[in-house]
């Protein structure tokens, strides 16, 4: 069988579970840190490296990859494992976030996470917008030479189809959070409408990828229960759950689309990634995650810790001689001091940008692996207690 899930284990009075996704490139032991590489690379990384700190599988973006350098290059390439030396399971999304990001967040400061008032946001949105949806797809221009381009769920499913990833999703709009209800029901239909066309596109080429469809609905719950009941209805191969969210509540919003999500089939919470998110979201039954944050933050000299999150270009850490995080088995941390980091992002050098790449993504993916062992094991609550009583302390 080229895609299956295998449920190994579920945690009493949670629905966490631990589980195996076996696709044609290999298996992602569940719950698993979905790394991201979005022009088939993660940022300063080698795919060994990748390997080597415990990825298991890399997501690429269909937007980003289909402007440069094209899918029908990366096809003839041999794909995308063979593309970029990544011998592993892939994922590739649909692009319809860039309709969000290029759209009514461009230039604005708007996120998947609730952090603004509207009133703020109103007052910020002075970038003319970069793609317009319509019924039939999403129009944009591209944001490396300003030509137009348009797509289409159909559109989108081929260039997954010739990237050749592993797992694919279907097209959606993913909406501001600060969009009304009404604007978020009109998105809700159309992208339960794309869902259709891209699960008709995909069936008409012989293929051994994954299609999922992504759950959508914003910040009302009764819209994503709507989506949720939609998308069991089509035949995906597992689920997406997208769409932006209250920070403070979105393990409510995950568990209630989980409840109706089919327990046999994967999920997977897009572009979230912060530690408390992944504590909360495997609690609600999620499997995998993405989220560029891990190298985002890293770059700007943000690293993870087990006492939270530091800032290596504060002056404190000039002379600081212990390790980035105690305990770490990263290479970074194996063989840097806090204060060799400090002075390589003062001085603007790139190997400081890889060293706390590879330490934040080292962390997040042996965090998630963590609370596999902690599923598979019982000690779940124990972990999670242990975590947040140094975590941000």
């Amino acid at each position: 069988m080229s895609f299956s899930f295998n449920i190994e284990k579920e945690l009493i009075g949670t629905r966490a579970r631990a589980g195996v996704i076996t696709t044609p490139n290999g298996e992602i032991k569940t719950p698993s840190f979905v790394v991201v590489g979005t022009k088939a690379t993660v940022k300063s990384l080698s795919p060994e490296e990748v390997k080597g700190l415990g990825g298991q599988v890399v997501l690429a973006n269909t937007y980003h990859l289909y402007l440069e350098p094209g899918e029908e290059r990366v096809k003839r390439s041999g794909g995308l494992h063979s593309f970029m030396n990544w011998d592993g399971p892939t994922m590739t999304d649909s692009g319809g976030f860039q309709a969000f990001s290029l759209g009514v967040a461009y230039g604005a400061g708007i996120g998947k996470l609730l952090k603004k008032e509207s009133k703020e946001i109103e007052e910020e949105e002075k970038t003319p917008p970069l793609a317009k949806i319509t019924e039939d797809g999403v129009a944009f221009k591209s944001h490396i030479d300003g030509s137009e381009h348009f797509f289409t769920p159909e559109k989108s499913i081929n260039i997954q189809q010739s990237l050749g990833a592993d797992i694919i999703f279907s097209f959606d709009e993913c909406t501001s959070p600060y969009a009304t209800h009404e604007y978020q029901k009109e998105a809700l239909l159309r992208t339960h409408r794309w869902a259709e066309r891209s699960l008709n596109a995909h069936q008409k080429e012989i293929s051994k990828q994954a299609l999922f469809g992504i759950v959508q609905g914003g910040r009302h719950n009764e819209l994503r229960k709507e989506s949720a009941q939609f998308m069991v209805s089509l035949p995906f191969d597992g689920f997406g759950i997208g769409g932006s969210f209250e920070k403070e509540d979105i393990d409510k919003a995950v568990g209630l689309v989980n409840d109706i999500l089919p327990k046999q089939k994967p999920r997977h919470l897009l572009g979230i990634g912060e530690p408390e998110d992944l504590f909360n979201g495997i609690e609600q039954g999620v499997d995998t995650f993405d989220c560029v944050a891990p190298t985002r933050i890293a770059r700007n000299g943000q690293l993870y810790t087990k006492n939270g999150k530091i800032n290596i270009l504060n002056a404190k850490f000039k002379d600081d001689l212990s390790t980035l995080d105690d305990g770490c088995g990263c290479f970074a941390c194996e063989n840097y001091t806090r204060a060799y980091l400090a002075h390589l992002f003062r001085a603007k050098e790139l190997y400081g940008l890889r060293l706390a790449s590879i330490h934040n993504l080292y962390f997040i993916v042996h965090l998630v692996n963590s609370i596999r062992d902690s599923i598979l094991d019982g000690t779940f609550h124990k972990l999670k207690k242990n975590f947040f009583a140094g975590y941000g302390k």
